[in-house]
C-alpha cells in the first residue's frame, strides 16, 4: 500500500511505515542546554507572509469537511544580539500567485483562498530592513507556501536541509508534476547535509548548533517531506526558548495529544496524509510536543491561526519581537 502526500506533495507516493530509526524511542527525559556566562541569544519577530485556507479534513483526525480556518503562512526575522548578524526564517507566500506553476494551482483549488496583504520582503521593508540587505534566508522546506518568492533577495544565501538538493533538481518544470518549484537560486544556495546534524538538543537526535555558541540550532525535523527543518533559539541570556516548527504540525492540539494526524484510505486504496512518512512525523510532533511541559518555551508552528489572532498587529511582529517566554 503507498501512501500520497496530500499537502503540497513532492515525488507522487511514499511508503507507509518508513523506517523510524533512532526517532523510534521518543524521549521523555531532557534537559536544554543551560546558559553559560555572556550567553548568546536571538531576538526573533514574526512577519507577514500571507494567509491560506486550511481545511481540517486533511491534518486532523475526525475533522469534518466544514471544518476550515484562515490561517497565517508565518515567517521570521532572527537577529543574532552578539554579532548583530541578520536571517530570516521562511518566507510564506508569495504576492503574485498567478506565477505559481500548475501543479501549486491545482492544490490551491482543494485548499481555496489564499491572500497575501503584506508579503515576507514587504514586512521586512516597513520593519526597517530592506530585502536586499538580507544575507541568509534559512527554508524550513521547499513548499510553495514557504519559499515566499527568492528574487526578491538578491544578495542572499538560502540554506536548506538534507534531500532538498534532489527534491530542486526533480522538480518543476524538470517534472511538469512536481508541486516543488525550482525557483530557488541554487548557485546561492547552501545544502546541508546530515553530517551537519551531529549533535543531539533537548528532545531531538540531531541538531546543528548555527553560530556555535548554542543560541539558534537548526533542528532536523523528519517526517513531514525531505529537507524539513526547524529552529531551536535562544531568547534570553537567562534561559527563555523558542521552537519555530514549520510544518511539524498544523494544529497545536496535535502537539498536546488531543487530536491525531489524519490519515485515511481513498477509494483507489491509497493512503493519503499531510506527512510523507506519517509515523516519522508523528514521532517528531510527540518530541515538539514536550517541549511544551518545559518552563520557558515558546513553540511556534508556521500555520497557528490561534496564535495569530491573538498576535496580528501587535509587538511581537517586525519592528517589534516575540517576548522571551
Amino acid at each position: 500500500m503507498e501512501q500520497n502526500a496530500i499537502d503540497w506533495p513532492t515525488s507522487g507516493h511514499v511508503t507507509v511505515g518508513f523506517a523510524a530509526t533512532s526517532y523510534a524511542d521518543v524521549a521523555r527525559d531532557f534537559s536544554l542546554p543551560k546558559p553559560q556566562p555572556d550567553q548568546a541569544y536571538v531576538e526573533v519577530s514574526a512577519l507577514e507572509a500571507g494567509i491560506i485556507n486550511l481545511p481540517l479534513i486533511y491534518f486532523v483526525q475526525g475533522a469534518t469537511s466544514g471544518e476550515v480556518v484562515r490561517g497565517p503562512a508565518l515567517a521570521f526575522s532572527i537577529i543574532h544580539k552578539p554579532s548583530g548578524t541578520h536571517l530570516v526564517f521562511d518566507l510564506g507566500l508569495r504576492r503574485d500567485i498567478e506565477a505559481y506553476p500548475p501543479p501549486v494551482h491545482a492544490i490551491l483549488k482543494v485548499f481555496g483562498t489564499v491572500t497575501v496583504p503584506q508579503s515576507a520582503e514587504e514586512s521586512l521593508k516597513a520593519g526597517g530592513i530592506p530585502p536586499e540587505a538580507v544575507q541568509t534566508v534559512i527554508l524550513s522546506h521547499l513548499h510553495f507556501d514557504h519559499i515566499g518568492n527568492p528574487d526578491a533577495f538578491p544578495n542572499a544565501t538560502f540554506i536548506v536541509g538534507p534531500g532538498s538538493r534532489e527534491l530542486i533538481e526533480s522538480g518543476y518544470p524538470t517534472d511538469p508534476k512536481s508541486a516543488i518549484w525550482q525557483s530557488i537560486p541554487v548557485e546561492r544556495t547552501r545544502f546541508l547535509s546530515s553530517s551537519d546534524f551531529s549533535m543531539s538538543v533537548g528532545p531531538f537526535p540531531r541538531a546543528y548548533d548555527y553560530f556555535g555558541d548554542g543560541s539558534p540550532y537548526l533542528v532536523e525535523a523528519p517526517g513531514h517531506v525531505d529537507g524539513h527543518i526547524n529552529v531551536l533559539a535562544r531568547t534570553s541570556r537567562d534561559g527563555s526558548w523558542i521552537f519555530l516548527g514549520g510544518d511539524s504540525a498544523y494544529d497545536t492540539r496535535l502537539l498536546t495529544g488531543e487530536k491525531e494526524v489524519a490519515f485515511k484510505i481513498d477509494a483507489s486504496g491509497q493512503s493519503l496524509c499531510a506527512h510523507e512518512h506519517k509515523d516519522i512525523a508523528i514521532e517528531h510532533i510527540r518530541r515538539v510536543g514536550s517541549l511544551l511541559k518545559v518552563p520557558k518555551v515558546h513553540v511556534l508552528l508556521a500555520h497557528d491561526w490561534e496564535w495569530y489572532e491573538k498576535n496580528k498587529g501587535g509587538g511581537a511582529f517586525l519592528p517589534g519581537v516575540i517576548p522571551p517566554a
